[in-house]
């Protein structure tokens, strides 16, 4: 495949509290579909970060006492402390109250004020502190309360800059229209489009007494509201994310921005029009993910209903969580997690398909080719189940499915397993005569074992480069991935990739 750019973004998480497990979704679906990208041989930026300023940070500093600079700096390392842990490939992480990231936000407002889409006004509307969101009436709940958190919303009244985001309702509209694909998956266009048809009021560009943001370049007395310091983000890593290089026309725009449901309306209505305003290219597709839910509710540190991701990838390794995460809930819809459901995919996948699958294959080598890969002709009908899988992976990844890409892939573990069953080499090692089936079949298993790792690569890396390196084909690239395309010989015994009681609690 020829190389073409490839920018991914995760939103940028909130400081106020420190990781959950739905932060680390996102990030581990980014970190796929990057490495899947790189394997392609693509130019790949993957961009992760941290939002700081606005009224849900200092909030959160004063319940704590500290200066909202504090309690960014502590919480914004615990996130850039996630990515490693999670095996996130990420090329950049970016902080909001990086001084670069603020000149170019005033940059681009300025240049948005002198387009003419900037004017002074007075703002009253129902307001939720903790979204830092005033509310439209189709999303207010019962008794003037915030869907998300469920708090009684403020009423607030304000003189600040406002934008003109009705000016952009024809674009907009002519934008969905001309690319159905721009929202994924189709329920988020909908609802993103339903929003749109509505009819777009402007919005206020500008917050007045909250000082912990970004000042108006024009009016320092105001501070740029938080959403539009945040999404713009995504194009101003770009600028000084490698230093003396403006990254800009190589990776602009983006080719997908992973989004939570909640945030639907900033990234599919807010942030194209933002960019229209300033002359900017929209993004190439935006994918709305949807919660991962405990007891029926969306994950969120404020609800107090979380899995702490550090104590599970401490037990059972990033790669174990990377897998259940993107495994056990379609990427795209709302899902139940549980430590029941964790376990069961641990066992029953990873450690009893997969693990065994690689176990018994490289153990059967040793007790019947002293550790040899025999020269055996592959066999045809396993050739045939992996024909088109590299391809089929390629096609969902492009589609942002990367649970359903999983599936494909593991449907030819399960199928692995069964061709052991099936040949059962245990008792063509009985027969003298049967020693080129034995070869034949003991050569198949090795190179099907080669082509499912090199596409489980972008979910399962820890786990992938120590199983290749023990079949001695390090190559992981994607031209690699197509079976019979390998060249295997000596391999090593190693030990249980995913053992059944790993790092017991004490």
């Amino acid at each position: 495949m020829a190389e073409s750019p490839f920018y991914v973004t995760t939103p940028i998480y909130y400081v106020n509290a420190a990781p959950h497990l739905g932060h680390a979704y996102t990030s581990i679906a980014a970190d796929v579909m990057a490495r899947h990208h790189r394997q392609r041989g693509d130019d790949v930026f993957f961009l992760t970060g941290t939002d700081e300023h606005g009224e849900p940070v200092a909030l959160a500093a004063a319940a704590e006492g500290v200066d909202p600079q504090q309690l960014a700096d502590r919480n914004a390392e615990r996130f850039r402390a996630l990515m490693p842990q999670l095996e996130a490939s990420n090329d950049f992480f970016i902080r909001t109250s990086d001084a670069q990231h603020v000149a170019a936000v005033q940059e681009i407002l300025e240049r948005v004020k002198a387009n003419g889409y900037v004017y002074e006004g007075t703002y009253e509307g129902l307001y939720c502190p903790r979204c830092a969101d005033f509310k439209t009436a189709q999303e207010i709940a019962e008794g003037n309360t915030c869907p998300i958190h469920g708090i009684e919303l403020d009423r607030e009244k304000e003189q600040n800059w406002f934008f003109k985001l009705s000016a952009f309702q024809e674009r907009l509209e002519e934008l969905f229209e001309s690319r159905p694909d721009f929202v994924q998956p189709k329920t988020r266009y909908n609802e993103a489009r339903s929003f749109l048809e509505g009819g777009l009021r402007d919005v206020s560009l500008s917050r007045r007494g909250i000082d912990w943001g970004i000042p108006v370049p024009w009016d320092p007395e105001q501070t740029v509201y938080v959403w539009w310091d945040a999404l713009l983000n995504y194009y101003t890593a770009l600028t000084y994310a490698e230093p003396g290089v403006d990254l800009v026309d190589r990776f602009w725009p983006a080719s997908y921005q992973l989004v939570g449901k909640d945030i639907l309306k900033f990234h599919a209505i807010y942030w194209p029009a933002l960019l229209m305003a300033a002359d900017l290219p929209v993004p190439q597709r935006l994918f709305v993910h949807g919660f991962l839910l405990m007891d029926g509710e969306k994950m969120s540190k404020s609800l107090g209903n979380v899995l702490d991701p550090f104590e599970v990838i401490e037990r059972y390794g990033a790669d174990a969580l990377r897998f259940y995460l993107l495994r056990d809930v379609p990427f795209g819809a709302d899902g139940s997690v549980s430590p029941a459901a964790f376990e069961a995919r641990y066992e029953n996948e990873l450690a009893n398909e997969y693990g065994n699958l690689a176990a018994r294959t490289i153990a059967m080598v040793h007790r019947y080719r002293d550790g040899v890969v025999p020269a055996g002709e592959l066999d045809g009908e396993m050739a045939e189940a992996f024909d088109g899988l590299p391809e089929r992976v390629a096609e969902l990844i492009d589609g942002a499915e990367v649970t359903q890409a999983l599936e494909a892939i593991w449907e030819r573990v399960r199928r692995c397993n069964q061709y052991v069953e099936e040949r059962a080499p245990w008792k063509l090692a009985a027969d003298e005569a049967a020693a080129d089936q034995l070869d034949s079949v003991l050569a198949t298993l090795c190179e099907a074992l080669r082509t499912l790792t090199v596409l489980l690569e972008p979910w399962l890396p820890a786990s992938a480069a120590k199983l290749l390196g023990a079949l001695g084909a390090e190559d992981c690239g994607y031209e690699a991935a197509a079976f019979g395309s390998g060249s295997l010989g000596a391999i090593e015994k190693i030990e249980p990739m995913f053992p059944k009681d790993p790092n017991p609690a004490s």
